[in-house]
Order: structure tokens, then C-alpha cells, then sequence
């Protein structure tokens, strides 16, 4: 799967009704502002204290790539992803609208997010805060591993928790 976008059917029992699920990229001011609405009015976005302006920022961010989730016309969910930097393969944001949630979308998005980074870093990295036990344990179910936590990063009283899954070291990894 790539940037440029991909089809991934829902498998057997799961939403069967609903239409099949599309990841592109984000392409357009609409689509921006609706990935930030989304993040400013739901968990964890809003205990972190990101307004709609601050989450358009990030969405906004060109060092990032943006996908979106959807099904048919519906943005069901989208991940952010940074390719550059300390951390290549770092997961910035899943978010998928409150309403969608435990329908496998979450789990799709990771899928999606691990192909694209393991074609060019053998290290996927995301943080999960303290707070978001759901979201903690589907990433720790998919393989994900706590590599150190940022106590009081984001706002007071709260972690953030560095996750890591991990194909094999750096130096031995060859790009596909």
C-alpha cells in the first residue's frame, strides 16, 4: 500500500453493511478542516487541551503525510504520519470519529501506516497518552512495546507513553 492510495476490503462480519474502506491521501483545505474539527471535538484531543486552530496546524504541517479513511464518502477515520527526523516511522495521530470506534478501523489504519513506514524504516514509533487505555491496548494487541514514557509532556498529570514495534536494527535494514 502506498501514498497514493489503496483499497482494503472489510473483512468478513465486520460492518458488512457499511461500503468499502478507502485510504488516500489528504488532499484538500475541506478535508484538513475536517480531520481538525474531528481531533478538537473528540478524546484524547480535547484532556490534551488541542483546539481546532492547533489541530489545524498539525494537519496542515507539510513535513507530515496526511491519510484519510473512508468509506464511500464518509471520512471514517485518518493517521498522520512523520517520515523525517530522530524518529522516521513515527505514527503522529490515529483518529477515528467516537461513533466509529471498535469497528476494526483503528487497527486498519496502523496496517496501513506499518506497510508505508517498513518501506523505509525498520522501527515504527507512536506515543499513546496515559489516559487512553483503548487506544493503549489495541497498540500493545498489535504488537507494539513501551520504550519510555513523558511524564507531564503535554499537559500536567498525564503521560505520554512511547510505544515501538520493531522489525530488526537499523543497520541491517535494507529499503524496499
Amino acid at each position: 500500500m502506498g501514498p497514493e492510495g489503496t483499497n482494503l476490503p472489510l473483512s468478513p462480519g465486520s460492518r458488512t453493511a457499511r461500503p468499502e474502506l478507502t485510504i488516500t491521501p489528504m488532499e484538500t483545505e475541506a478535508e484538513a478542516r475536517s480531520c481538525a474539527h474531528l481531533m478538537a471535538t473528540s478524546e484524547p484531543w480535547l484532556t490534551l487541551g488541542r483546539g481546532f486552530e492547533d489541530s489545524l496546524r498539525v494537519v496542515r504541517d507539510q513535513t507530515r503525510e496526511v491519510h484519510l479513511a473512508r468509506e464511500g464518502d464518509e471520512i471514517v477515520g485518518f493517521v498522520i504520519l512523520c517520515m523525517t527526523g530522530a524518529f522516521v516511522g513515527y505514527i503522529q495521530t490515529i483518529c477515528i470519529p467516537p461513533d466509529c470506534r471498535g469497528h476494526g478501523l483503528g487497527s486498519r489504519l496502523v496496517a496501513f501506516a506499518e506497510q508505508r513506514i517498513l518501506r523505509e524504516s525498520p522501527n515504527i514509533f507512536m506515543c499513546v497518552s496515559s489516559f487512553n487505555h483503548d487506544a493503549r491496548r489495541l497498540y500493545e494487541r498489535l504488537g507494539y512495546r513501551v520504550v519510555g514514557e513523558l511524564t507531564d509532556y503535554i499537559v500536567r498529570g498525564h503521560s505520554e507513553i512511547l510505544l515501538r514495534k520493531t522489525v530488526g536494527p537499523l543497520a541491517t535494514f535494507t529499503r524496499t
